[in-house]
């Protein structure tokens, strides 16, 4: 386009003409109080490393993943919870997870091949009938108490979600018979229980899936939609579903069933004489010089390996032995950084979460690939509603920024640059004088 070409690294406002037409990309214009996304330390939440989570938050058993009522609850306060503080959380979710009969036979009415992501979107949106914030509203309670209903529904909402994405499961793929919750099971475990999942290692799985998903500062597609559609007052049911609804798109959600599908795809053009560190560098050169990309790798904010990536390769390596998909991803996690980094057309040559999620939820059978993003979704209604909670404390007004056509950009522009060359001449003549 003439004006990105032309104007591209001019400032207007608070970014440059091509941020404003490529995405917003890096513009700092929000405020969130969740997490932050560092470039070289990778994702924190309340300040708090993966790492650091993984060491200071309840686990269901010694030594095990943390539990994302945990997490939730860190996000929602910037505290630590304790032991009984997390269970009581999880006791809470218990009580609140039952979902309406007649939202239970809506969903079971769908098509089974509906897409799960639609089926999940559309049961989050019956749910709404129930909204307390929504109630509230039309009661006429006063704006500072905004904060309590949006946390009420928050807490029905996080609880009832993986009911209603366990019935997209068994809609989908378990010709609708559905499998009850066992509410002395943590809100993960209790999620696999009703999705047909109970082997103690997927547990853990999930544990750790349902914690390193839930949230990535505010800035992405999901939590940006949660955020916009929550400024307008919407309750968390309608901004949730609208946020799964951005999370379900190509360029978001839906990165590890592309990883996973690639990975597959590699394996049976190249891997039938097994792989070496060589080998593997030479099918990569091929695979860049055919103009296909290796998915993946690289991140839009990260200049070094995803922390998501890392402990998720942890878990495989302490848990998992003897299986070809994996090895090829440690593979992988070793040849494609100095490919690329050769290929020079990538700012960041190391994996990101989607590198390794889809192979892990493979081994333990989950294969259901469709069913994947249902699952981020769950994770990260955590984050997204922790932080509308948090909008709705603070009275974040409506988001409403200022847009312009191209001509008006253009014309702008042209004026800025031709008051910018009359003043600097100006200068120039007056120094000569």
């Amino acid at each position: 386009m003439a004006v990105r070409k032309e104007f591209g690294d001019v400032q207007i406002g608070t970014c440059t003409v091509e941020q404003a037409y490529a995405g917003m990309r890096s513009v700092k214009c929000m405020v969130t109080e969740t997490s932050v996304l560092d470039a070289e330390e990778g994702i924190r939440f309340r300040g708090y490393s993966i790492p650091e989570c993984q060491k200071i938050l309840p686990a269901a058993k010694p030594g095990g993943e943390p539990l994302p009522e945990g997490l939730f609850w860190l996000l929602l306060t910037g505290e630590v919870p304790t032991d009984a503080e997390v269970k009581g959380l999880s006791e809470e979710f218990a009580k609140r997870g039952s979902i309406p009969e007649w939202v239970k036979n809506l969903i079971l009415s769908f098509p089974s091949d509906l897409h799960p992501m639609t089926q999940f979107s559309m049961g989050i949106l019956a749910l709404q009938k129930e909204s307390k914030f929504a109630q509230a509203y039309r009661d006429g309670v006063h704006k500072k108490e905004y904060w309590k209903y949006c946390l009420e529904d928050t807490l029905d909402c996080v609880a009832k979600c993986t009911g209603v994405a366990a019935l997209v499961f068994r809609n989908a793929y378990a010709n609708g018979n559905v499998i009850a919750p066992d509410n002395s099971l943590d809100w993960s475990a209790n999620f696999s229980h009703q999705l047909g999942f109970d082997d103690p290692m997927v547990y853990e799985l999930m544990r750790l899936y349902l914690t390193i998903h839930t949230d990535h500062e505010g800035g992405n597609v999901s939590a940006h939609t949660t955020h916009l559609v929550g400024s307008a007052l919407s309750d968390p049911y309608l901004s949730l579903s609208a946020g799964m609804n951005g999370l379900a798109g190509p360029l978001h959600g839906l990165a590890n069933q592309e990883v996973l599908r690639w990975l597959r795809q590699f394996n049976e053009k190249y891997g039938a004489k097994g792989f070496t560190i060589d080998t593997l560098k030479e099918a990569l050169w091929d695979t860049l010089n055919n103009g296909q990309v290796v998915p993946g790798y690289g991140h839009a904010v990260l200049r070094k390996t995803d922390p998501r990536f890392a402990c998720q390769n942890e878990f495989a390596r302490k848990h998992i032995k003897n299986d070809n998909m994996v090895e090829l991803v440690n593979m992988l996690y070793e040849a494609a950084p100095v490919v690329l980094t050769e290929h020079g057309k990538t700012k960041n040559p190391w994996p990101n979460v989607d590198a390794h999620s889809g192979v892990l939820l493979q081994h333990y059978g989950i294969t259901q690939e469709d069913y994947y993003t249902v699952m981020f979704g769950v994770s990260r209604a955590m984050g997204v509603l922790a932080s509308l909670c948090i909008d709705r404390a603070l009275g974040l007004p409506i988001e409403r920024p200022k847009s312009l056509s191209t001509d008006a950009l253009r014309a702008m522009l042209e004026k800025k640059v031709s008051i910018y060359f009359c003043t600097h001449h100006v200068v120039i003549c007056s120094f000569k004088l």
